[in-house]
Protein backbone atom coordinates (compact mmCIF):
# COMPACT_ATOMS: atom_id res chain seq x y z
CA UNK A 1 0.00 0.00 0.00
CA UNK A 2 1.30 3.26 -1.19
CA UNK A 3 2.01 5.71 1.85
CA UNK A 4 0.47 9.37 0.86
CA UNK A 5 2.67 12.21 1.92
CA UNK A 6 1.75 16.12 1.95
CA UNK A 7 3.66 15.56 -1.86
CA UNK A 8 1.47 13.02 -3.24
CA UNK A 9 -0.90 15.06 -6.13
CA UNK A 10 -4.24 15.48 -4.72
CA UNK A 11 -5.83 13.89 -7.64
CA UNK A 12 -4.37 10.51 -6.45
CA UNK A 13 -5.63 10.65 -2.46
CA UNK A 14 -9.11 9.24 -1.24
CA UNK A 15 -11.60 12.09 -0.47
CA UNK A 16 -11.80 10.78 3.30
CA UNK A 17 -8.31 11.00 3.51
CA UNK A 18 -7.48 14.07 1.03
CA UNK A 19 -10.46 16.05 3.64
CA UNK A 20 -8.61 15.04 6.93
CA UNK A 21 -5.43 16.07 4.83
CA UNK A 22 -6.83 19.62 4.34
CA UNK A 23 -8.52 19.85 7.79
CA UNK A 24 -11.97 20.79 6.55
CA UNK A 25 -15.57 18.97 6.16
CA UNK A 26 -18.51 19.06 4.20
CA UNK A 27 -19.57 21.79 6.18
CA UNK A 28 -16.53 24.29 4.77
CA UNK A 29 -14.07 26.57 7.06
CA UNK A 30 -15.02 28.33 9.59
CA UNK A 31 -14.84 32.12 8.81
CA UNK A 32 -11.83 32.19 11.37
CA UNK A 33 -9.97 29.05 10.10
CA UNK A 34 -10.44 30.81 6.69
CA UNK A 35 -9.04 34.28 7.29
CA UNK A 36 -5.88 32.23 9.30
CA UNK A 37 -5.47 30.48 6.25
CA UNK A 38 -5.52 33.60 3.88
CA UNK A 39 -2.57 35.01 5.95
CA UNK A 40 -0.81 32.20 5.60
CA UNK A 41 -0.90 31.19 1.84
CA UNK A 42 -1.57 34.44 0.20
CA UNK A 43 -4.50 35.40 -2.30
CA UNK A 44 -6.46 32.58 -4.48
CA UNK A 45 -4.45 34.21 -7.90
CA UNK A 46 -1.79 33.86 -9.85
CA UNK A 47 1.73 35.51 -9.99
CA UNK A 48 1.61 38.11 -12.08
CA UNK A 49 5.32 38.85 -14.42
CA UNK A 50 6.78 41.41 -12.87
CA UNK A 51 6.34 44.73 -15.50
CA UNK A 52 9.61 45.06 -17.38
CA UNK A 53 11.59 48.19 -16.79
CA UNK A 54 11.35 50.85 -18.49
CA UNK A 55 14.51 50.92 -19.62
CA UNK A 56 14.28 47.29 -20.79
CA UNK A 57 10.75 47.85 -22.35
CA UNK A 58 12.55 50.90 -24.58
CA UNK A 59 15.39 48.96 -25.58
CA UNK A 60 13.01 46.20 -26.62
CA UNK A 61 11.77 48.40 -29.31
CA UNK A 62 15.19 48.47 -31.49
CA UNK A 63 14.60 44.33 -31.66
CA UNK A 64 12.93 44.25 -34.53
CA UNK A 65 14.44 43.23 -37.66
CA UNK A 66 13.72 46.36 -39.96
CA UNK A 67 14.95 48.68 -36.91
CA UNK A 68 18.33 46.61 -36.88
CA UNK A 69 18.48 47.23 -40.79
CA UNK A 70 17.89 50.78 -40.39
CA UNK A 71 20.89 50.99 -37.90
CA UNK A 72 23.06 49.26 -39.93
CA UNK A 73 22.44 51.57 -42.43
CA UNK A 74 22.77 54.37 -40.72
CA UNK A 75 26.61 53.23 -39.35
CA UNK A 76 26.89 52.38 -43.46
CA UNK A 77 26.22 56.28 -44.08
CA UNK A 78 28.39 57.61 -41.32
CA UNK A 79 31.00 55.17 -42.49
CA UNK A 80 31.00 56.67 -46.25
CA UNK A 81 30.45 60.62 -45.02
CA UNK A 82 27.21 60.83 -45.33
CA UNK A 83 25.97 62.08 -41.95
CA UNK A 84 22.85 63.46 -42.99
CA UNK A 85 21.23 60.55 -44.41
CA UNK A 86 22.51 58.63 -40.65
CA UNK A 87 21.12 61.61 -38.95
CA UNK A 88 17.33 61.00 -40.89
CA UNK A 89 17.69 57.31 -40.59
CA UNK A 90 18.20 57.70 -36.47
CA UNK A 91 15.82 60.12 -36.32
CA UNK A 92 13.28 57.84 -37.38
CA UNK A 93 14.16 54.91 -35.43
CA UNK A 94 14.29 56.69 -32.47
CA UNK A 95 10.57 58.27 -33.16
CA UNK A 96 9.39 54.53 -33.85
CA UNK A 97 10.65 53.34 -30.75
CA UNK A 98 9.13 56.23 -28.96
CA UNK A 99 5.88 55.47 -30.26
CA UNK A 100 6.10 51.44 -29.59
CA UNK A 101 7.31 52.34 -25.57
CA UNK A 102 4.17 54.61 -25.39
CA UNK A 103 1.85 52.32 -26.65
CA UNK A 104 3.46 49.16 -24.59
CA UNK A 105 3.26 51.60 -21.78
CA UNK A 106 0.00 53.05 -22.10
CA UNK A 107 -1.80 49.15 -22.68
CA UNK A 108 0.22 47.45 -19.77
CA UNK A 109 -0.90 50.41 -17.73
CA UNK A 110 -4.53 49.94 -18.79
CA UNK A 111 -5.04 46.28 -18.42
CA UNK A 112 -3.28 46.89 -14.45
CA UNK A 113 -6.23 49.62 -13.65
CA UNK A 114 -8.90 47.14 -15.39
CA UNK A 115 -7.33 43.87 -12.76
CA UNK A 116 -8.02 46.83 -10.14
CA UNK A 117 -11.79 47.32 -11.05
CA UNK A 118 -12.82 43.59 -11.84
CA UNK A 119 -14.18 41.60 -9.05
CA UNK A 120 -14.58 37.63 -9.66
CA UNK A 121 -16.56 35.70 -6.96
CA UNK A 122 -17.26 32.66 -6.61
CA UNK A 123 -20.05 30.72 -3.95
CA UNK A 124 -18.29 28.97 -0.97
CA UNK A 125 -19.89 26.77 2.04
CA UNK A 126 -18.46 28.73 5.19
CA UNK A 127 -19.68 28.44 8.74
CA UNK A 128 -22.10 25.68 7.45
CA UNK A 129 -24.09 28.42 5.18
CA UNK A 130 -23.27 29.46 1.39
CA UNK A 131 -21.22 32.34 1.06
CA UNK A 132 -20.22 34.39 -1.95
CA UNK A 133 -16.55 36.09 -1.90
CA UNK A 134 -13.95 37.30 -3.89
CA UNK A 135 -12.43 34.77 -5.88
CA UNK A 136 -9.33 35.83 -4.58
CA UNK A 137 -10.12 35.63 -0.98
CA UNK A 138 -10.58 31.28 -1.67
CA UNK A 139 -8.30 29.47 0.94
CA UNK A 140 -6.96 25.38 0.45
CA UNK A 141 -9.84 23.57 2.43
CA UNK A 142 -12.80 25.91 1.20
CA UNK A 143 -15.61 24.26 0.07
CA UNK A 144 -17.11 25.80 -3.64
CA UNK A 145 -19.99 25.37 -5.61
CA UNK A 146 -19.96 25.43 -9.37
CA UNK A 147 -22.81 25.81 -11.80
CA UNK A 148 -23.43 26.04 -16.03
CA UNK A 149 -21.41 28.87 -16.97
CA UNK A 150 -19.17 29.51 -14.23
CA UNK A 151 -15.15 29.56 -14.49
CA UNK A 152 -13.15 27.44 -12.28
CA UNK A 153 -11.45 29.29 -9.92
CA UNK A 154 -8.92 27.23 -8.66
CA UNK A 155 -7.50 23.78 -8.92
CA UNK A 156 -10.19 21.27 -7.46
CA UNK A 157 -10.90 17.45 -6.58
CA UNK A 158 -14.28 16.34 -7.43
CA UNK A 159 -16.91 15.89 -4.58
CA UNK A 160 -19.86 15.17 -5.50
CA UNK A 161 -21.49 15.65 -9.46
CA UNK A 162 -24.40 14.61 -11.44
CA UNK A 163 -23.81 15.18 -15.22
CA UNK A 164 -20.71 17.41 -14.79
CA UNK A 165 -18.95 18.75 -17.97
CA UNK A 166 -15.99 20.88 -17.96
CA UNK A 167 -14.79 22.90 -21.31
CA UNK A 168 -10.96 22.40 -20.56
CA UNK A 169 -9.96 23.10 -24.05
CA UNK A 170 -7.83 26.15 -23.26
CA UNK A 171 -5.22 23.28 -21.19
CA UNK A 172 -5.94 20.31 -23.18
CA UNK A 173 -6.58 21.54 -26.59
CA UNK A 174 -9.69 18.96 -26.21
CA UNK A 175 -12.71 20.00 -28.64
CA UNK A 176 -15.64 18.66 -26.40
CA UNK A 177 -16.23 19.33 -23.10
CA UNK A 178 -15.04 16.43 -20.52
CA UNK A 179 -17.34 14.30 -17.84
CA UNK A 180 -16.10 15.09 -14.78
CA UNK A 181 -16.77 12.52 -11.96
CA UNK A 182 -15.91 10.98 -8.21
CA UNK A 183 -13.25 9.09 -7.92
CA UNK A 184 -9.36 8.33 -7.32
CA UNK A 185 -7.32 8.08 -10.72
CA UNK A 186 -3.42 7.25 -10.64
CA UNK A 187 -0.25 9.17 -10.28
CA UNK A 188 0.72 9.39 -14.04
CA UNK A 189 -2.81 10.05 -14.89
CA UNK A 190 -2.40 13.01 -17.92
CA UNK A 191 -3.87 15.74 -17.05
CA UNK A 192 -6.79 15.02 -19.61
CA UNK A 193 -7.95 11.99 -18.28
CA UNK A 194 -8.28 13.36 -14.70
CA UNK A 195 -11.72 13.09 -14.99
CA UNK A 196 -11.98 13.70 -10.79
CA UNK A 197 -10.77 16.98 -10.88
CA UNK A 198 -11.13 20.63 -12.55
CA UNK A 199 -8.52 23.18 -12.45
CA UNK A 200 -8.48 27.31 -12.85
CA UNK A 201 -9.00 28.59 -15.85
CA UNK A 202 -11.66 26.12 -17.04
CA UNK A 203 -15.44 26.58 -16.83
CA UNK A 204 -18.44 24.60 -16.20
CA UNK A 205 -20.49 23.44 -18.63
CA UNK A 206 -23.18 21.58 -17.47
CA UNK A 207 -24.26 19.89 -14.20
CA UNK A 208 -26.27 19.98 -10.96
CA UNK A 209 -25.58 19.93 -7.04
CA UNK A 210 -24.29 17.04 -5.54
CA UNK A 211 -20.19 16.91 -6.26
CA UNK A 212 -17.48 17.55 -3.57
CA UNK A 213 -14.36 17.61 -4.75
CA UNK A 214 -11.23 18.73 -2.58
CA UNK A 215 -8.53 21.07 -4.52
CA UNK A 216 -4.83 20.58 -4.76
CA UNK A 217 -2.09 22.65 -6.31
CA UNK A 218 -2.01 26.23 -6.11
CA UNK A 219 -3.12 26.88 -9.76
CA UNK A 220 -2.14 25.15 -13.31
CA UNK A 221 -7.21 30.56 -13.99
CA UNK A 222 -22.25 26.49 -10.21
CA UNK A 223 -23.83 24.51 -7.76
CA UNK A 224 -21.62 21.55 -7.50
CA UNK A 225 -19.19 21.44 -4.65
CA UNK A 226 -15.10 21.21 -4.56
CA UNK A 227 -12.35 22.05 -2.11
CA UNK A 228 -8.86 23.83 -2.06
CA UNK A 229 -6.32 21.65 -1.95
CA UNK A 230 -3.30 22.24 1.08
CA UNK A 231 -0.06 23.88 -0.71
CA UNK A 232 -0.93 25.55 -2.64
CA UNK A 233 -4.29 26.78 -2.18
CA UNK A 234 -6.55 24.54 -4.38
CA UNK A 235 -10.49 24.64 -4.47
CA UNK A 236 -13.43 21.92 -3.70
CA UNK A 237 -16.52 21.02 -6.17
Amino acid sequence: MTTKTAATPFWTWPLPELLQQLDTSSEGLSSEEAHRRLIQFGGNHLRRKSRLREAVLFMSQFKNPIVLILLSAAALSVFLGNSTDAVIILTIVLVSGLLGYWQEHGAGHAVERLLTIVRVTAEVVRDGTVQEIATDEIVPGDILLLSAGAGVPGDCRVLESKNLFADEATLTGETYPIEKIVGVVGVDTPLNQRTNCVWMGTHVISGSPGDRRPDGEKHRIRRHRATLDAAPPGNRI
